[in-house]
């Protein structure tokens, strides 16, 4: 076949309108989620890819939990593991699906002065992989507790709450967005911009955590996500939206806390892209009205946002593979709650009850509040740092004291004494009657006081004659201080 040189040219001519035309494709894919090479690997050369949406092509659910499994399979193991958990949903999404929790620990449902814990996967539709990893963890904790140590310290000493679906519609609908379509990490109130602030606009799942904080006091927390292979820490945003490092108060803790998930994880540490495989979320990628930023600012909660797959929704076959590669990620992260930081109890002089102080460190401008069922405080701290330690409540006498945070934790009781002789008195009229039994004049807190004193005494004269004849072990971290 022969061709003019008109057609010649409108063949040229139409080529070139098609490269242009595919070029602008790939660069807009560019602000999405990810763009490929032509090779077919993800290249990270732009900046936070969180905007995708997963190209409908192929079903990518094969081998997932549809939500009607994922609801049976975490019935089933509340019923097998009923001795360490409890079920229970915090809400429903938009199309009534209910958002279930897992609950594990050696006393689930109960309130103890031990710090809470929790993980929410699937905030996003179309990043399921975390709702199979948390269901993972929950079947490895119950399948290991009291034969692995790092399960038994977990279950013990921690409530760990697993919500793997926070946007079950997003899921079933294989989009990024809820029912609705709107980003759930966008639209929590925000401390930049006030769009976010009418909680009657706020979605129904976005309702559903911030009621679940107002119930459950957590220490910390991460959500799990697609896309990237990072830990992520506050600040997300920045005061004038430009893509620069906008570190928070606790920035130090909330680095140590990135690392401890990068440096258990397989490949995380290693990143090329992101140094330690960690970062500021602002220096990454501005965005508002993220989840991570508002548990920071009105929960007490110090949460990570980790991205575990470079793939949003990868094969089936690989999620055994990628959830040994964050297992130890995982556990370790809840593990540090109890194996770091500073931790203890709040109580009054005159009656010996809780105090819901507040514990301030000198040069952190952010304050951690005691429960107020047994005064208890978990306040989390990088390793190898010292410390200046104040607690303070109204009508108390605040107290301070110095502490070095090894690689272990620390547990400090404050004992604090109120203010003035009238409001001492009236203390004592407020406190149970089991606080005032008195004998010859003196409360039962002040007659154990004594009686210690005493016994400190003897021991004193007992072990006198050795004291000089070995040296004196240094004070271990986990050693209980109590400042009186």
């Amino acid at each position: 076949m022969e061709f003019s040189s008109s057609s010649l040219y409108l063949f040229i001519f139409t080529f070139f309108i098609y490269s242009v035309l595919v070029d602008l494709v790939i660069a807009r894919g560019g602000e999405g989620e990810h763009s490929f090479n032509h090779s077919g690997s993800v290249d990270h050369s732009h900046g936070r890819h969180l905007f995708g949406e997963t190209p409908p092509s192929v079903d990518l659910s094969h081998g997932y939990m549809s939500n009607t499994e994922l609801e049976k399979a975490m019935k089933q193991f509340a019923h097998k593991c009923s001795a360490i958990s409890r079920l229970y949903s915090i809400g429903k999404s938009v199309n009534g699906v209910n958002l279930w929790v897992l609950e594990i620990s050696d006393n689930p449902g109960i309130e103890e002065p031990e710090p809470a814990f929790k993980f929410i996967g699937n905030v996003h539709g179309d990043e399921p992989v975390g709702r199979e990893l948390l269901m993972h963890l929950a079947n490895w904790l119950c399948n290991n507790y009291m034969t692995d140590p790092l399960a038994t310290l977990i279950i013990k000493n921690v409530h760990l709450h697993i919500l793997p679906t926070m946007n079950p519609d997003g899921y079933s609908l294989k989009k990024r967005g809820n029912a609705n379509n709107i980003d759930l990490n966008r639209d929590f109130p925000d401390q930049f911009f006030s769009v976010n602030n009418d909680l009657g606009l706020r979605q129904p799942e976005t309702k559903a955590i911030m009621s679940w904080l107002k119930k459950i006091h957590f220490t910390a927390s991460a959500t799990l996500h697609g896309g990237a292979l990072v830990a992520n820490f506050p600040w997300d945003g920045s005061e004038n939206q430009k893509k620069v490092y906008y570190a928070c108060p606790d920035d130090t803790t909330f680095r140590h806390m990135a690392s401890v998930y990068s440096r258990s994880h397989y490949n995380m540490s290693l990143s090329k892209e992101f140094n330690e495989g960690i970062t500021n979320g602002a220096a990454w990628y501005p965005i508002y009205g993220g989840m991570q930023d508002w548990n920071y600012i009105h929960a007490g909660c110090f949460e990570l946002t980790l991205e575990i797959s470079e793939n949003k929704w990868p094969n089936s076959t690989e999620l055994l593979t990628l959830w040994e590669y964050n297992r130890m990620s995982m556990l370790n992260l809840v593990a540090s709650l109890v194996k770091t930081g500073v931790h203890g109890r709040i109580l009054s002089t005159e009656c010996g009850q809780p105090l819901p102080a507040s514990v301030i460190i000198k040069g952190i401008n952010y304050t951690v509040k005691a429960g107020d069922v047994f005064g208890d405080y978990h306040r989390l701290l990088a390793p190898g740092e010292h410390y200046e330690v104040t607690v303070a409540m109204p009508g108390y006498e605040s107290k301070t004291t110095h502490i070095l945070v090894e690689d272990e934790a620390m547990s400090l009781d404050f004992v604090l004494d109120p203010e003035g002789l009238q409001k001492r008195k009236q203390v004592r009229t407020d406190c149970s009657s089991s606080y005032q039994v008195e004998l010859w004049g003196w409360t039962m807190m002040e007659v154990l006081f004594l009686a210690m004193v005493i016994l400190a005494f003897f021991c004193v004269l007992f072990k006198r004659k050795t004291i000089f004849h070995k040296q004196r072990q240094s004070v271990v971290a986990q050693k209980r201080a109590v400042i009186v």
